[in-house]
């Protein structure tokens, strides 16, 4: 009965005192809005990135042949390719998706019309194994009938370059495995919106026709993209197919960065090594940049938690001086030093409560108003957006960290007044202190 009855008292007294706590309420607010956004909007930019790169390079962790026979380029036997099934099965490696692509260097040119463009990607696919993920692309112009074997998909870019409309006929230059030239007559089937630096100078053709421009056997390939069900487990499936791998083919070390990876494919060896790669490693030298930008949002956090504290350090001196003569009553009327302590930091939490609820407001307000800010003209940014926007995503474990630091800070800087006023000599606050 006590119990409910200090909850009231608290409430009772957060509401009357509400003038006295407005500033620390808006410093709270305001702090927790400015750093939510900004970790919202790192994370959505990073899940951007992630995403781009994961439909790019087929999957969460990519298996990559380097062939030194071949002028190291990337190649994958049919032999190389089958343990590589192997070892999913013996590590149980449960993937919803194995796509298998092969890429050619950057040498490719499309020819239409007396002009050529110099391409960055030639990727073959299998159509039918990465039907939903063509569907899902944004196009310019596609056509109604499914892609086949003599089906090209061209980028944009390279579309605008070469005044192309889908329907239209072009020819496809590529290299051999020998070094020799080789050509192909494709019809466009669709041309890709995609303005990431991923999809600029891009075209996608059928797998096994590329392997045949190249004198690659049909069942061969460049890459094999296993995409992971929980992606916090990518490492952990990484480790497991790198040593069942290690004992049964020649594979690459395990690498963590683009540096890695370059030193290590470029080293010298004979025949076709394996590499198992994650995203990240990829995307090694963008985390760079998004950690720069986490220093900012550390200092930023740094600072509201500072502010925050000051702020909560000076509203309660004065509001425990003002209220000596109402603790002290409390006490002759039985309270006890442990109630009135109680009840204070139960005002604390209904602040914070409140504090943190309208700054989470805050957050979706300022989300709103960065979605109106064009960011389309800065180079190569659009990797970072979604429909040419900045987004926000909210993951439940940043937002808790923010939420509990809040609560942390705050309940520290009341602690000690709270403790100091609720132990003053009963005299003391009945004369409204020393």
């Amino acid at each position: 009965m006590k119990f409910f009855t200090l909850i009231i008292l608290s409430v009772k007294y957060l509401v009357r005192y509400r003038r006295r706590y407005f500033f620390l309420f808006l410093a709270i607010s305001l702090g927790f809005g400015i750093v939510t956004i900004l970790s919202a909007v790192k994370d959505k930019m990073y899940a951007n990135v992630y995403n781009s790169a994961q439909d790019h390079y087929a999957g969460d962790i990519v298996a990559v042949g380097y062939d030194h026979d071949l002028s190291d380029i990337r190649h994958i036997s049919a032999n190389a390719k089958a343990e590589i099934y192997r070892a999913m099965e013996a590590v149980h490696l449960e993937s919803p998706l194995v796509v298998e692509r092969t890429h050619f260097p950057q040498e490719g040119v499309v020819y239409f019309n007396g002009n050529a463009v110099r391409l960055k990607y030639v990727i073959g696919v299998d159509w039918d194994v990465e039907a939903s993920y063509f569907d899902s692309l944004n196009y310019q112009a596609r056509l109604d009938i499914p892609p086949g074997e003599n089906t090209i998909y061209l980028s944009a870019p390279v579309a605008a370059l070469l005044n192309i409309r889908a329907g239209d006929s072009l020819t496809l230059g590529v290299n051999t495995i020998y070094g020799q030239k080789n050509t192909g007559t494709f019809i466009v089937g669709g041309i890709v919106e995609d303005a990431t630096i991923f999809g600029y100078y891009k075209v996608y053709i059928d797998r096994v026709i590329l392997n045949r421009l190249m004198f690659i056997a049909d069942e061969d390939c460049s890459i094999m993209g296993i995409f992971i069900k929980d992606q916090r487990d990518v490492e952990k499936k990484r480790t497991l197919l790198q040593a069942y791998l290690s004992e049964r083919i020649q594979t690459g070390p395990i690498v963590h960065n683009r540096d890695e990876l370059i030193r290590e494919s470029t080293a010298p060896h004979g025949g076709i090594r394996i590499f198992l790669i994650t995203i990240p490693v990829y995307l090694s030298e963008v985390a760079d940049l998004l950690d720069a930008l986490n220093i900012v949002t550390y200092f930023l956090y740094i600072m509201m938690l500072v502010i925050m504290m000051v702020s909560a350090l000076v509203t309660y001196r004065l509001i425990l001086h003002e209220r000596y003569r109402e603790l002290g009553t409390m006490r002759t009327i039985g309270f006890y030093g442990a109630d009135i302590r109680f009840i204070l930091m139960l005002e604390t939490f209904g602040l914070a409560l409140a504090s943190l609820a309208a700054g989470m407001i805050l957050a979706l307000f300022f989300h709103r108003l960065v979605t109106f800010v064009p960011f389309t003209w800065f180079p190569s940014f659009e990797i970072f957006l979604e429909d040419g926007k900045l987004g926000a995503l909210y993951l439940p474990r940043t937002v808790a960290a923010n939420i509990l630091a809040v609560f942390a800070s705050l309940f520290l800087a009341a602690a000690v007044p709270v403790y100091r006023s609720s132990r003053e000599p009963l005299p003391d606050m009945l004369r409204g202190g020393r």
